[in-house]
């Protein structure tokens, strides 16, 4: 058999093998991508429209204020509002705090913890006990003796102080100032009392969202309960001179059409303090258009009121 044979008989299993090896599957990243099943990606629309007002034709920052259950100086800056008057239809308004905005919270003045003495380590290779050495007389002018020795002793322990070991004692608890009250209670305790003495003049219902008293004009329009004057004047449409209180977190109560108004913003009013005087202001006659709010929302007022 010659050289070239040889060559052809080694090569034959080789070509085979290389013949039967099918080839590798080709993956198709594009139409895998495309079979796999999407999650939609959160916009933050909803997020973002929280705690937001689109201003609407005819509202003004006091109405806003008033359906949201805010003081329309808060609303005001949290916008940067230079002016509450210069608001625009279609304005994107922020009604209520930012979510985890830092919230200032007083803590109680604590008494400072007593000092705590330790004594004096030993030196490294003195002895503990210092009574076991004998000292040589301070200054060295006597002569050494026992009698000076001890005069020297008796002088250290004169002129070293006594130190001084505080008494453990309970540490008494104090509670730190507090402003005055400027609001009732906390959450839902509110006292109510009828405003004026006049008897409702038609059942509350959603569109008046409040109830009005019938009255003469100049009779005393009292607060409801304790609270604190959110607005006074006369920049809400229909209600003429208005007072609104806000009694705390949850609740504001609303007196509108008054003659006179006897209190400014920021004043606090104690329950059945005059606030008002009744009038006819935005209505066709004396009256007072009372209403409760309980988050913002118009809530009947006689189902909070003592009945009469």
């Amino acid at each position: 058999m010659n050289t070239a044979s040889k060559i052809l008989l080694v090569l034959l299993p080789v070509l085979g093998g290389c013949a039967s090896t099918v080839p590798a599957p080709v993956e198709d990243r594009a139409a895998a991508q495309a079979s796999m099943p999407t999650t939609p990606v959160a916009t933050g629309t909803a997020a973002e429209s929280r705690g937001m007002y689109t201003v609407k034709k005819g509202d003004t920052l006091y109405s806003i204020a008033l359906d949201h259950g805010q003081d329309y100086k808060d609303i005001a800056a949290w916008n940067n509002l230079e002016n509450p008057n210069l608001i625009k239809v279609g304005q994107q308004l922020r009604v209520a705090p930012e979510e985890g905005s830092p919230v200032a919270v007083a803590k109680p003045v604590t008494s400072s913890a007593p000092v705590e003495v330790k004594p004096v380590a030993a030196q490294s290779g003195g002895a503990a006990n210092s009574s076991s050495l004998k000292k040589e007389p301070k200054g060295g002018k006597l002569a050494w003796s026992e009698d000076a020795l001890a005069r020297a002793r008796q002088g250290e322990v004169a002129a070293k102080p006594v130190e001084a070991r505080p008494e453990v004692r309970p540490v008494e608890a104090k509670a730190a100032d507090k402003p005055a009250e400027k609001v009732a209670p906390v959450g839902d305790e509110v006292e109510w009392m009828w405003p004026v003495q006049g008897k409702p003049m038609a059942a509350f219902a959603d569109g008046s969202k409040g109830i009005d008293i019938a009255g003469k004009s100049g009779d005393p329009v009292l607060a409801a309960a304790a609270g604190v004057v959110s607005y006074a004047g006369a920049g809400l449409r229909g209600y003429g001179n208005l007072v609104v209180l806000r009694h705390n977190a949850t609740y504001l109560s609303v007196y509108a059409h008054n003659s006179k108004l006897l209190v400014k913003e920021k004043d606090t009013v104690a329950r059945g303090q005059k606030i008002a005087e009744m009038g006819s202001t935005d209505a066709e006659n004396p009256r007072l258009h009372f209403e409760i709010r309980r988050q913002g929302k118009p809530a009947d007022p006689q189902k909070f009121l003592p009945p009469r």
